[in-house]
């Protein structure tokens, strides 16, 4: 069963509302519609309501137990209005230009997850990258102790053969173009975290670089690594969490077996790693778009890291199904792990 399958599975008894900015698009009504279906929660649609009716029906879709918001006409308006005033970041706006950005989609539904009237957020399907991060950015509070957010996405193997029963966490690939060593031992920090949340297995995480344990010729690059592993070491130590850190390793090293035996490693996470942290934005973003187009694996994401309320943004050319995907996880997320992954008493 896929890790999609296995959430789905358990939100039914802990059903969430996710929010969806670009409620008329026709991916999001379709992943919507298969959320409601799965009694995994209430998915809310926000934009025009005629213009989202239309496209359901031209989809053939029914909108039963999912819910449709237009910002301006909702009682809430006034009251969001005052709450987005109320941040440091926008107290010198005027009443007009808070209602204009309260108005759109994006910020509207990242309020409402900011005062809990949904569980998390889910947008980036039509706009540019920064049309949706920066209300999520601008609006929703850091987890305590973190300065940085960054991004995890998900890929998901039929076979099994490497991660957790196939399932590979990779960060970061959205967000931070060149991450300081400290930025990269809070995303490995963070990305464990989240997967353990997920999973309830533990998590392995390498810290990638070009070189293995500086085979190769050293530079600035591989000793950011180097000294990101020593930190992202150092700050697990104060989570109450089964997490093995080790770096640097190549990628090959990080996953295969077989690499890493050949290369003298001692480690519990050298060919068994499930969550992968690259050393900068450019080679996560190549390294899971050559993954997803050559390989056809599934991907989930991004899922943003760092945040007290779950969020997630979305690629413009995610399918219906991909969305679905990222809708669960963010769901699950918001679930108390307790609940999700209960223990269950020796006889």
């Amino acid at each position: 069963m896929s890790l999609i399958s296995r959430l789905s599975v358990r939100l039914q008894n802990h059903p969430k509302r996710v929010v969806f900015p670009e409620g008329a698009d026709p991916r999001i009504i379709q992943a919507a519609r298969q959320f409601a279906t799965r009694k995994l929660g209430a998915p809310i649609l926000v934009g025009d309501r005629t213009r989202i009716k239309i496209n359901a029906t031209r989809l053939n879709i029914k909108l039963d137990g999912i819910r449709i918001i237009e910002p301006t006409r909702t009682e809430e308006f006034p009251e969001y209005v005052k709450k987005f005033r109320s941040l440091q970041r926008f107290q010198g706006l005027s009443d007009l230009e808070a209602e204009d950005l309260v108005a759109q989609p994006n910020y509207y539904a990242t309020l409402m997850v900011a005062t809990h009237a949904a569980d998390a957020i889910v947008s980036g399907a039509t706009g540019g990258p920064a049309s949706g991060l920066r209300p999520i950015l601008q609006i929703l509070p850091r987890q305590e102790g973190v300065d940085t957010v960054s991004s995890m996405q998900i890929l998901e193997m039929e076979d099994g053969k490497y991660g957790i029963e196939g399932v590979l966490f990779l960060t970061d690939c959205a967000v931070i173009p060149e991450p300081t060593a400290e930025q990269l031992a809070t995303q490995a920090v963070n990305t464990a975290m989240l997967a353990h949340h997920l999973t309830n297995h533990a998590p392995r995480v390498a810290m990638l670089a070009y070189s293995t344990k500086s085979s190769g010729t050293r530079s600035a690059c591989v000793e950011r690594v180097k000294v990101a592993t020593s930190l992202a070491k150092a700050r697990a130590r104060d989570y109450d969490m089964p997490v093995e850190i080790d770096g640097e390793l190549q990628v090959d090293a990080a996953l295969d077996p077989f690499t890493a035996a050949v290369k003298d490693l001692d480690s519990p996470v050298a060919g068994q790693a499930n969550v992968l942290v690259f050393p900068d934005l450019n080679s996560a973003n190549i390294a899971s778009k050559m993954v997803q187009l050559l390989a056809g694996i599934p991907a989930y994401g991004q899922i943003l890291t760092g945040l007290e309320r779950p969020a997630a943004e979305i690629s413009r050319g995610a399918s219906a199904l991909d969305i679905f995907g990222t809708a669960v996880l963010v769901a699950a997320q918001a679930v108390d792990k307790r609940y999700l992954y209960p223990v269950v008493p020796k006889v």
